[in-house]
């Protein structure tokens, strides 16, 4: 499916766009930046998705040495079953055939999770060199160190990645006080969003 010209200047359409959870697993809770915050992030964007109706893609990065999906994502609120993969990004062929299969009208991607210059950054040039639009929520992805964060962050841009943060995209789902899922999104966003110490 070809981008709209608003699609492509980053305008995300919720009918069209899935949410990715990348690898928040529990063996990473003690050595990425800023890990909760990251983890209560993702959690907002995968509520309102919800509200939304929209698909979302959870993946696990070898969970046999790395441990499930933390319960704090809520992913088991929504019956959501992760996807395990040994690759870094998470476009592996059981997601792009899940995709296929279930929601083809998918042509733009939410990207959230760690690790930013890993899989985070190499899922972004796999989506984008199949067409997909990609939004990286900035305050929704982290790495070990903050150098490693805000190159990925600089290198996914210049790659033709949308930069954006968890509710400018939740706010973005509606687009207008009257749309009338707002007030249910509204409510997630009530209290402003944790800080993950970006500055930049």
């Amino acid at each position: 499916m070809a981008l709209t010209k608003g699609q492509a200047l980053g305008r995300i359409i919720a009918k069209n766009t899935s949410l990715f959870l990348c690898d928040m697993q529990e063996k990473f809770k003690t050595s990425i930046k800023y890990f909760p915050e990251i983890v209560a992030n993702s959690n907002r964007l995968l509520q309102a998705c919800m509200v939304m109706k929209m698909p979302v893609i959870c993946t696990e990065q070898y969970p046999k040495g790395l441990g499930p999906t933390v319960p704090e994502l809520g992913i088991q609120n929504y019956g959501i079953l992760p996807f395990q993969k040994t690759q870094f990004s998470m476009c592996i062929e059981d997601v792009y055939k899940h995709l296929k299969d279930n929601h083809p009208e998918v042509n733009s991607v939410v990207l959230c999770g760690i690790e930013t210059h890993a899989c985070i950054y190499m899922t972004t040039l796999d989506l984008l060199e199949k067409g997909f639009a990609v939004h990286i929520v900035a305050d929704a992805c982290s790495s070990r160190t903050m150098t490693d964060r805000m190159y990925a962050f600089k290198a996914a841009k210049a790659a033709g990645a949308h930069m954006t943060t968890c509710e400018r995209v939740i706010l973005g789902l509606a687009g207008d006080s009257k749309h009338p899922k707002f007030k249910d999104l509204q409510k997630i966003v009530w209290e402003p969003c944790p800080d993950t110490g970006l500055t930049k």
